[in-house]
């Protein structure tokens, strides 16, 4: 393993290290804080912030302490990829990046979707009725793959002025609803705003399903950044610290701005899908100068939904090259851009992938029901992952290079069982569903099927590596 490593340091080596510790603190707000989920926290009423404080302390603390310790044992390009490798085997290495990358290309094209839903919410009522068809989703969605390609192959040193900004996007947008009350109260509209009251949640399986969501669903994403460990500087030190600075903002970002969205709109008047540009639009309104911030402020969520495509993208085409680079994937994966150092080869093919998913979401009844249940099935495929990040440092810790601390140890558990919660009340729904069991079937055969197709593809790379090294080692010998 270690000639392995030495072999990805190698390689490494030829790509550009654009990414500084301020890309990558305003990457993680990027990532890591998704839209939606003030919405969800604020269906919760009063209780919302004891929701987020149990979500925070079991899984969120626990990520961010387990995602350091990885970062800085193994800083290498290819994030989890690698370090599951390392702890694991390259087999279960090998799956653990399939899964990401499988959850990646669904995410990547339910994305495309949500941006042309927010473009046409931006724009205006007139062109509402215009986010529905599939015309004008297919034409914006076309028009990102574009972009995103154009922008990965130029490499990081553009795309980190994307993700820069998308941050910063979010980072404004969030603060705009976090004033959103007070603005509101200024205007004469009646708000009751408490931003840091807690109600005792009530325990049930409902309670134990939203709070697997707000951990896994909401507060999942330090990790992400390791995959473009070799394009940053001092990797093992920026990455943790990149958490550090992260962590509380991103907790503050979500508590007050679930308050924000709940002093607002309660109850079921809460649109889950845009949750912050309802609230923006009835706290600032839609004349006077006010009204002019609004649609601004929603055009920054546009930019933020735009940035964090071309993030998902721009890690999704690093996983191919680096296993190409262990020779699982053939090596026309790893070609680099003479000028750039990107891997174009991995570009062309993931958005001809991205692509092939979108059309296959937008066109036809029967075809938008399997991506619905491909859309639905991802956010297992990426719970898998973190079953496999938060059991290395318990079970494979002196294959990282020594034991680890026993506090680490316990959060890393407290992780691990949040996510199996949060896998077990995906496949199996309390709410929301005919039929719990053919539900349940049905998510479990497409994760089965599509983890024997990446297992089927291991085997078959790993024989044919073999095969191409049988001829060298008999030379040797």
């Amino acid at each position: 393993m270690s000639r392995s490593l030495a072999k990805v340091e190698e390689q490494s080596a030829a790509l550009r290290r654009p990414l500084a510790l301020r890309d990558l603190v305003l990457t993680q707000l990027l990532y890591v804080v998704g839209s939606s989920w003030v919405g969800v926290a604020a269906r919760l009423g009063k209780s919302q912030s004891a929701f987020w404080l149990l979500a925070i302390l079991l899984f969120y603390l626990p990520q961010a302490a387990v995602v350091i310790y990885l970062s800085r044992r193994l800083p290498l390009e290819g994030g989890l990829y690698q370090w599951t490798k390392v702890g694991f085997g390259e087999f279960w290495g090998f799956l653990t990046a399939w899964n990401l990358w499988v959850y990646t290309l669904v995410l990547l094209a339910a994305t495309s979707l949500a941006v042309s839903s927010t473009l046409a919410y931006a724009i205006g009522p007139r062109a509402t009725a215009l986010a529905g068809t599939e015309r004008f989703q297919l034409i914006v969605g076309v028009a990102l793959i574009a972009m995103m390609v154009v922008v990965s192959v130029f490499g990081l040193r553009v795309g980190k002025w994307v993700h820069n900004f998308g941050g910063l996007a979010q980072l404004v947008a969030f603060t705009a609803l976090i004033i959103a009350p007070v603005v509101a109260a200024a205007r004469g509209v009646h708000v009751t705003y408490r931003p840091l009251a807690t109600g005792v949640p009530h325990v049930s399986l409902f309670s134990a399903n939203v709070l697997g969501k707000l951990g896994m669903g909401a507060l999942s994403g330090f990790e992400w950044v390791a995959i473009m460990a070799g394009e940053s500087r001092d990797p093992g030190r920026s990455i943790s610290r990149s958490v550090l600075v992260a962590t509380p903002i991103i907790a503050v970002m979500f508590i007050l701005g679930t308050s924000a969205t709940y002093s607002l709109v309660q109850g079921n008047a809460i649109d889950l899908v845009a949750p912050i540009p309802q609230s923006l639009r009835l706290a600032y309104g839609s004349s006077g100068i006010l009204g002019i911030v609004a649609p601004l402020l929603v055009m920054l969520l546009f930019v933020r939904a735009v940035a964090n495509a071309n993030l998902l993208f721009t890690g999704n085409t690093r996983l191919p090259m680096v296993a190409g680079w262990d020779g699982l994937l053939p090596s026309w994966f790893t070609t680099l851009h003479p000028r750039w150092r990107t891997p174009v080869n991995s570009i062309a093919f993931v958005a001809a992938i991205t692509f092939a998913i979108l059309l296959f979401g937008v066109t036809g009844v029967g075809l938008q029901e399997a991506f619905q249940m491909l859309d639905t099935a991802s956010g297992v495929f990426y719970a898998l992952t973190y079953l496999a990040m938060f059991a290395l440092p318990v079970l494979a810790a002196s294959r990282l290079g020594g034991r680890a601390p026993r506090g680490l140890v316990i959060a890393a558990i407290s992780g691990f069982l949040m996510t199996l919660l949060y896998i077990v009340l995906s496949v199996v729904p309390i709410v929301g569903v005919v039929s719990r069991w053919a539900f349940a079937a049905r998510i479990v055969f497409t994760i089965g099927i599509a983890n024997l197709i990446g297992a089927g593809l291991f085997t078959v790379a790993a024989r044919r590596r073999a095969a191409r090294l049988a001829p060298s080692n008999a030379d040797a010998a």
